[in-house]
């Protein structure tokens, strides 16, 4: 499903991001992607969005290598991803319903399934009578609710998060977590990004580590702290 093959991101000013990372994740996995704060987990989010590109090394999703795809395949790619992004990038001139509608303006999708679709994605993430509402007066977690509504509304395979659960309480952040466990147990490939794993301990996913820009061991086994593997 994902495989990454000597990953490696410089930028033009020399740092380098990541230093031949590699990993691979099955269909089906639910991965948390764990790190210190500028450790390269936003990067490696950025590449495996195909937002940006490796300056070495390969990632592969469902048999495409993202470095060789051309410009013009990136969107097309990207309909079979959920993105999360940290900031949310919510739409706040716009009602929920219009935020969750806008990914389906944009493929196309006709009226009635696209308003089909964006209720039934509204309803699976707990905000089902918040449609009218506008994002500005939703609580911190009920966004991020919105902001997964919206990725997934397309119906994914894959779901790329980036620290879903910054700045929530507890227990906005156990439910948010709730709702990602449910995607991965019908099949969704659910991968997230955050500084503390440890703070969820509902969750036994698997954990890969990054270290100043490096994958550090183990890559492959290791689960979160009190959990079972």
């Amino acid at each position: 499903m994902i495989a990454a093959n000597d990953v490696t991101k410089r930028y033009p000013e020399g740092r380098e991001a990541l230093r031949n990372v590699s990993f691979a994740i099955s269909a089906g996995e639910m991965v948390f992607l764990t790190g210190h704060s500028g450790a390269g987990k936003s990067t490696l989010f950025k590449l495996l969005a195909a937002i940006e590109r490796p300056t070495s090394g390969s990632i592969v999703i469902n048999g495409q290598n993202l470095a060789a795809l051309r410009t013009n395949a990136i969107p097309y790619l990207r309909r079979k991803l959920g993105l999360i992004f940290q900031d949310r990038r919510l739409l706040f001139d716009r009602s929920v319903l219009e935020n969750v509608l806008l990914p389906l303006a944009i493929v196309g999708q006709p009226a009635r399934e696209a308003l089909r679709r964006a209720q039934a994605a509204l309803a699976k993430v707990g905000l089902p009578n918040r449609d009218k509402a506008f994002p500005i007066a939703l609580s911190g977690g009920e966004q991020q609710r919105l902001a997964i509504a919206r990725a997934v509304v397309n119906r994914p395979a894959i779901i790329l998060a980036d620290e879903p659960t910054a700045n929530l309480d507890a227990a906005s952040a156990a439910e948010i977590l709730d709702i990602f466990r449910a995607f991965q147990q019908v099949g969704v490939t659910v991968v997230i990004a955050t500084h503390d794993p440890l703070s969820l301990p509902s969750l036994p996913p698997r954990i890969l580590r990054l270290d100043q820009g490096a994958m550090s061991e183990p890559a492959h086994d290791e689960t979160v702290a009190g959990t079972a593997p």
